[in-house]
């Protein structure tokens, strides 16, 4: 009778608590991919441990956070996600298209969260944001560039050519200078394009670019965002100012940018990571795009170029970096 007793209390204890599922495990273990070093990427891996801590996962405690970077190379991607699969974490996720498409072929059993991917659906990641299926879900990061391009024109009233440095080999980048082309041609604005494979390739390609633009549009292009400041530095050399696709780029040089926190969006993706580790399918967590966006303005980058951002810019920045104060 003291056994059905005592089995009785322990049954209600685990059903008070808010993480059931791992209420009596020593960890909760999440396995993290992610393609490439930089700033942006770098802020949605910390948002995603900081908001698991807010969510009572807390690394070293009850928390296995394991964390790898691909170094730009989609094969060693491939390579992390098989280790991974093969150490069968609780939640794998993909920061940026190429290391979440890795993890999502690796396994069909682990569930895979992404984030900071640009075009799920192109990315053959789901079928459907709304209604996921199988053991993918997330966030995507894509961008608004027809907003972009209206910046362009803000910031340059007689803007003609916007030019851009993409990687083909990278989906996510294909997409956006596609929805560039479209966004351009409708303010009847030429988009000039330079390719770039390798984080090596980024700055020359950018020299030939500067040369034929009024303006770079730096997008959030992995191989482009691991090489921001060889980009700045040619298009600096030609007198062409940079517009980023991510905030991140402002402090290397871009005059103007507007996207993500991307700190945020780490915590955002802590919100998915929390609810499987607290058990719930992935049916019942839509991808979506992340939320919220920031305008920057670096008047000191623009000062150097002899720009004059206009006043309607500057009161709708959410920061404005100026190096003279």
């Amino acid at each position: 009778m003291k056994t059905l007793k005592i089995a009785a209390v322990v049954c209600a204890a685990v059903l008070s608590l808010g993480h059931a599922p791992f209420a009596f495990a020593e960890t909760a273990r999440v396995a993290v991919s992610q393609i490439v070093e930089h700033p942006a990427l770098d802020a949605t891996r910390n948002g995603l441990l900081d908001g698991l801590e807010k969510k009572g996962y807390i690394q070293g405690d009850n928390l296995s956070f394991k964390y790898q970077t691909a170094q730009g190379n989609p094969a060693i991607a491939v390579q992390i996600a098989r280790q991974y699969v093969g150490e069968q974490p609780d939640v794998l996720v993909g920061i940026a298209t190429p290391s979440a498409q890795a993890l999502a072929a690796a396994t069909r059993d682990v569930p895979v969260i992404f984030t900071a991917v640009t075009d799920p659906i192109g990315a053959k990641l789901v079928k459907d944001m709304a209604a996921p299926t199988g053991n993918v879900t997330g966030l995507s990061d894509l961008s608004p560039v027809a907003q972009h391009v209206g910046l362009a024109k803000e910031l340059l009233p007689n803007l003609s050519t916007i030019g851009v440095v993409y990687n083909p080999g990278e989906a996510n980048a294909v997409t956006l200078v596609d929805l560039l082309k479209d966004a351009a041609a409708e303010h009847g604005i030429k988009v000039i394009e330079g390719t770039a494979l390798k984080s090596a390739d980024v700055q020359s390609a950018a020299q030939v670019v500067a040369t034929q633009s009024d303006i770079i549009y730096a997008p959030t292009d992995n191989t482009v965002a691991s090489a921001i400041d060889g980009l700045v530095a040619a298009a600096n050399s030609a007198d062409t100012p940079v517009l980023g696709g991510s905030t991140s780029y402002i402090p290397n040089g871009a005059v103007v940018a507007l996207g993500f926190d991307y700190y945020s969006v780490g915590v955002q993706t802590a919100d998915y990571v929390a609810a499987i580790l607290d058990g719930e399918p992935i049916s019942s967590l839509p991808a979506k795009v992340a939320e919220g966006s920031d305008l920057a303005v670096n008047r000191s980058a623009a000062d150097k170029l002899g720009i004059d951002v206009p006043a309607s810019i500057l009161d709708r920045a959410s920061r404005i970096m100026n190096n003279s104060h």
